[in-house]
């Protein structure tokens, strides 16, 4: 991975070499700070010419303007007064990639009519700056000899952004860097291959969050036995690589507050067991733990900004392989609960892993509630797309508590039904329930699954399947591993559980 930039706030202004960036509103004038700069002339000229307006995504770049400066940028920003986190975000990226190769970049913060962005809006211009600046080339030995403009580039080791708030802002950037790193660690763990990181080795990874503050538990097969989560080992039985449950605590909340609670499933590779995937993109199933990173990543970014609050993150790593020892269809498995399962498709495994913890979660920790994430259904994604993860929950509060945590962050959520008529379709003559009801209303069916392992409290499912993994590029993200999840869930605490 290239290295990420340095984030720096400063009073002082000293712009002498890379790239000087400015900021223009929708419709308004270059900052009065910019006259001062030698070659400002010839970025007014230019503004005139391109018939600069300052729309959001918009920027004028001058090339060597004088004064040691390789060039001077200006970035539209649309309308300040309706820009959200998101839009600072982008404002970030496009900062990244307007920089080009410069080695330095110093950004103004005041606009035209002397209003100064505030601490917040720099810390998430910072952050997406940093985000675009990810890229995942750890297994690369060539490096591209040139950056291309779209793609960002890893040059840029200082942003330095002048701010007459400077301690405000370095203290919003502490908790929107904690953040970031904690998006980051989920591309993480989403990009590895499956051949690096497996049920032990993501387990390690999570234990990495020790050195945060977390209190740490890691359940190996022989705890699982004994906890006797049958429908979690059925999964992993197929495979030479032994299960494992990582346990995140996060304890910045009073004493005797109940925890919130994250499960993760964590499928470090799919096969679809017996019931085998297609070959075609089959490469892609080492992202089938994309509700696993999530969870990690944001109890990342909650230890990490010192959340007052107590959290539970819990994953369930598990690799689904189509050895002579995996379970076949027509098996019959014994969840954690004590309720059975008639196995009819060894490729609808994720749920039978969020079973297991779902139930134990609730039953050890007590939560306030419970969130599970999972890439569990290519179904979702013919019903939303890349656009919205689906939202099933029991409880109203919470469902649209999240539903705003996502307008707040754009990470978007839809909620979808839940309801009494569709658990026919998962009844079994031989079980209690089947683990998959086919292809009618097969988010729904998955979301009706979980729900019979959660008993008094309040839940949401949020089926990530097209959007923690192949993602769409955006501003601040290269795409594939977006780390869809941590600013949403973290949101949803900051709003609502603080």
């Amino acid at each position: 991975m290239p290295k990420l930039p340095t984030i720096v706030f400063s009073k002082r202004f000293q712009a002498k070499q890379g790239t000087l960036a400015v900021f223009m509103a929708e419709n308004g004038e270059l900052p009065n700070s910019l006259q001062d700069v030698e070659g400002y002339e010839r970025v007014a000229e230019a503004v005139d010419i391109a018939t600069f307006k300052g729309a959001a995504g918009s920027h004028v770049s001058v090339v060597a303007p004088g004064g040691g400066l390789d060039r001077i940028v200006v970035l539209g920003i649309g309308k300040p007064d309706e820009a959200d986190e998101e839009a600072w975000l982008k404002v970030g990226g496009k900062l990244l990639i307007s920089a080009e190769k410069s080695s330095d970049v110093t950004v103004v913060t005041d606009l035209s009519d002397g209003v100064l962005l505030n601490a917040g809006q720099l810390a998430a211009i910072a952050a997406g700056a940093r985000l675009r600046a990810y890229d995942f080339d750890n297994y690369k030995t060539r490096k591209k000899a040139n950056n291309n403009n779209d793609e960002g580039n890893g040059d840029i080791s200082k942003i330095t952004f002048v701010t007459e708030d400077e301690s405000a802002a370095k203290k919003a950037w502490k908790s929107m860097d904690g953040i970031a790193d904690g998006i980051m660690f989920a591309r993480d763990l989403v990009n590895e291959p499956a051949n690096i990181l497996g049920p032990i080795e993501f387990a390690e990874r999570a234990a990495g969050l020790e050195k945060l503050g977390c209190k740490i538990t890691i359940l190996d097969e022989k705890k699982l036995k004994s906890e006797k989560m049958g429908a979690l080992l059925g999964v992993a039985q197929g495979s030479s690589r032994p299960a494992r449950v990582a346990i995140m605590e996060w304890h910045g909340g009073k004493e005797k507050q109940k925890p919130v609670a994250f499960v993760g499933k964590g499928v470090v590779f799919d096969t679809g067991g017996i019931s085998i995937k297609p070959a075609g993109g089959m490469e892609d199933m080492k992202g089938d733990m994309g509700g696993a990173a999530a969870v990690c990543g944001v109890m990342h970014a909650l230890a990490a900004r010192k959340a007052k609050v107590n959290a539970v993150g819990i994953v369930g790593l598990v690799e689904n392989m189509p050895d002579g020892n995996a379970q076949r269809p027509g098996d019959i498995v014994t969840s954690r609960s004590g309720q059975t399962i008639e196995i009819i498709n060894t490729d609808a495994e994720g749920r039978l892993v969020l079973a297991d913890l779902l139930d134990y979660c609730e039953q050890k920790f007590k939560p306030q509630f419970m969130v599970n994430l999972a890439t569990l259904t290519g179904a979702v994604i013919i019903a939303l797309g890349k656009t919205h993860a689906g939202l099933f929950s029991n409880d109203d509060e919470l469902a649209n508590r999240l539903f705003k945590a996502g307008e707040d962050t754009k990470e978007l959520l839809w909620r979808l039904p839940l309801h009494k008529d569709y658990d026919k379709l998962i009844d079994s003559k031989f079980a209690d329930m089947k683990n998959t009801g086919g292809r009618n209303a097969g988010s729904i069916t998955a979301a009706q699954f979980l729900q019979r392992f959660v008993k008094d409290t309040p839940w949401a499912h949020l089926d990530v399947a097209g959007m923690a993994m192949a993602s769409t590029k955006t501003d601040y993200s290269k795409g594939w591993a977006s780390g869809f999840g941590v600013r949403l869930l973290n949101r949803l605490v900051a709003n609502d559980y603080e």
